[in-house]
C-alpha cells in the first residue's frame, strides 16, 4: 500500500533492488527530483539503468560518471544526451516510439516507472499531466513512484493512476520546461507549408512533427478548412490554436470523435495551462496513438514530418546529420506507415532543400554512415522549398526525376548525371 502522504525523494531508493530497470517518461514528463535522488544516492546502487527518450539535461549519470551502479539507456537523442551518446557514455536503443511499451516489458529483471505527475485530486487519482507516452501504457503492471509538481496540468485521457496504486510520491513545485513554438519566419519553412496545406482537405485528421514547418501549417490552416481532426504524436502550440480557431473539431475521426489526441505535449506554458482540466484534449499511450493500424483507421489522414536527407530512390535518414546520430526514429515510420492505410490518407516527408552550408539534401546516394529511418517503399511524398516529389507507387527512374526536379536549381545537373551513372536514369 503505498503511503496516503508525500514522502522525501530519497525513499525510491528502498525500492530498487540490484538490476533495477528504472523507466522515466519523455520530455516534460521526467521526474527532476526522483533523477536527483537516484545520482545522489548511486552509492547504494548495484546494475540500475534508466531508460527514457528525449532528455533535456546532460545530467552526470548521462555522462557515465556513476560506472555501472547508474547508467542511461535512450531510446532518443535529446540535448541531454547527443554528446554523451557521441562520448560512449550511454546507450542508445533502435526502435520505432509505438513499440516502446513492447520493448520495455521485455527488460530482464525488477522494474519501477518514476514519473512526474499532478497532485493526486480528490478522489486519490494522480495524472500524468503532459504525458501518457509509454508509462502510462505500463500502468497496473509495473509499480510507479510519483513526482507530484503541483505546476503540472491534471490532463484527461488514459494516464491516470491511483494513489493504492503508486509505491510512493514526492511533492515539488517547480517550473515545467518548455520549448517554445517556431518563429516560421524563414520564406523557405512557409513555401514547404503552402504546398502541403494545399493538399489538406476538410475532414483530415492530422498529425505534425516538432518544428517551423508544422506550426505554420498549423496557423496556415486555421479558419481555412472545416472539421479538422487531431491525431498525433505530440501536442505542441500550433496544434492548440488550431483547435481553439475551431478549425479543428474532429467531429469527422473515427476514434475519440470531438477529442484532440495525442501521447505527449511540448511547448510553452500556455499551452501547459490549455490542457489542465481540458475534456477536450486526450492524452493515451503510445501504443495506441502510433500504431499504423489504429493510425490507419482515420481517413483523410495526414502526416507531416522531417527529414535530413532522401536519396534518388527515396530512402530517408532523418535521425542522422552527415552520418552522425542526432535523435532516432521516433513515430517518424509509425506515421509513415499508418497513413499508407488510410482511405485518402496523405504522407509529407519535409526538408529545405539545401543545408547551411549549400548541400543538398536530395542526394544520390545518402552520406556514409547516415542511417535510413523510413523505407523508400514508404515513403509517400517528399515536399523542400521547390515543390512535392510523389513517390509512391512510382518507379526508380520516376522518383528519381521527381526527386531532382525538387531539389535545389545549383545542384540539379549535377545530381542528374549521377542519376545516370547509376542506372537511375
Amino acid at each position: 500500500m503505498s503511503p496516503s502522504g508525500p514522502v522525501p525523494a530519497s525513499r525510491l531508493l528502498d525500492h530498487l533492488e540490484p538490476g533495477t530497470q528504472v523507466i522515466a517518461p519523455i520530455f516534460v514528463g521526467c521526474p527532476e527530483s526522483l533523477l536527483d535522488a537516484l545520482e545522489e544516492g548511486n552509492e547504494q546502487l548495484t546494475g540500475v539503468r534508466v531508460h527514457g527518450m528525449g532528455e533535456y539535461d546532460e545530467r552526470a549519470y548521462i555522462r557515465g560518471e556513476f560506472g555501472d551502479r547508474l547508467r542511461h539507456v535512450g531510446y532518443y537523442l535529446g540535448p541531454g544526451t547527443r554528446g554523451a551518446f557521441a562520448r560512449g557514455e550511454c546507450d542508445l536503443v533502435p526502435n520505432h516510439f509505438s513499440e516502446m511499451p513492447l520493448l520495455l516489458r521485455a527488460l530482464d529483471g525488477p522494474k519501477v516507472v518514476i514519473a512526474a505527475a499532478s497532485p493526486p485530486d480528490r478522489h486519490g487519482y494522480f495524472s500524468l499531466g503532459t504525458n501518457a507516452d509509454y508509462c502510462a501504457a505500463l500502468i497496473g503492471e509495473v509499480p510507479f513512484f510519483l513526482e507530484a509538481n503541483r505546476q503540472m496540468p491534471r490532463s484527461h485521457g488514459e494516464n491516470q493512476i491511483h494513489i493504492s496504486q503508486v509505491l510512493g510520491w514526492t511533492e515539488v513545485d517547480r517550473p515545467l520546461y518548455e520549448q517554445p513554438p517556431s518563429a516560421g519566419t524563414d520564406p523557405r519553412d512557409r513555401a514547404i507549408a503552402e504546398f502541403i496545406v494545399d493538399r489538406v482537405p476538410d475532414g483530415a485528421c492530422m498529425q505534425f512533427g516538432i518544428g517551423s514547418v508544422p506550426d505554420t501549417i498549423a496557423g496556415l490552416l486555421q479558419g481555412h478548412r472545416r472539421d479538422l481532426g487531431i491525431h498525433t504524436e505530440v501536442l505542441t502550440d500550433g496544434i492548440m490554436r488550431l483547435v481553439e480557431s475551431g478549425t479543428a473539431t474532429g467531429a469527422r475521426k473515427t476514434h475519440h470523435r470531438g477529442l484532440a489526441v495525442a501521447t505527449f505535449a511540448l511547448g510553452s506554458r500556455a499551452l501547459y495551462d490549455w490542457i489542465d482540466d481540458n475534456p477536450g484534449v486526450a492524452l493515451i499511450p503510445v501504443d495506441q496513438t502510433n500504431d499504423p493500424r489504429r493510425v490507419g483507421a482515420e481517413p483523410l489522414m495526414v502526416s507531416v514530418n522531417a527529414t535530413t536527407e532522401v536519396d534518388l530512390m527515396g530512402q530517408a535518414a532523418s535521425e542522422t546529420i552527415a552520418g552522425r546520430y542526432y535523435s532516432s526514429s521516433g513515430g517518424q515510420v509509425d506515421f509513415a506507415r499508418g497513413v499508407l492505410y488510410s482511405e485518402g490518407g496523405q504522407g509529407f516527408l519535409v526538408t529545405r532543400a539545401t543545408t547551411s552550408k549549400g548541400l543538398s539534401k536530395i542526394s544520390a546516394r545518402l552520406s556514409p554512415g547516415s542511417v535510413v529511418t523510413t523505407h523508400k517503399n514508404t515513403v509517400d511524398h517528399v515536399v523542400t522549398e521547390y515543390g512535392v516529389a510523389r513517390l509512391r507507387g512510382r518507379s526508380l527512374r520516376q522518383r528519381a526525376s521527381a526527386l531532382i526536379g525538387i531539389a535545389a536549381p545549383e545542384h540539379r545537373d549535377d545530381l542528374t548525371r549521377q542519376a545516370h551513372e547509376l542506372g537511375l536514369l
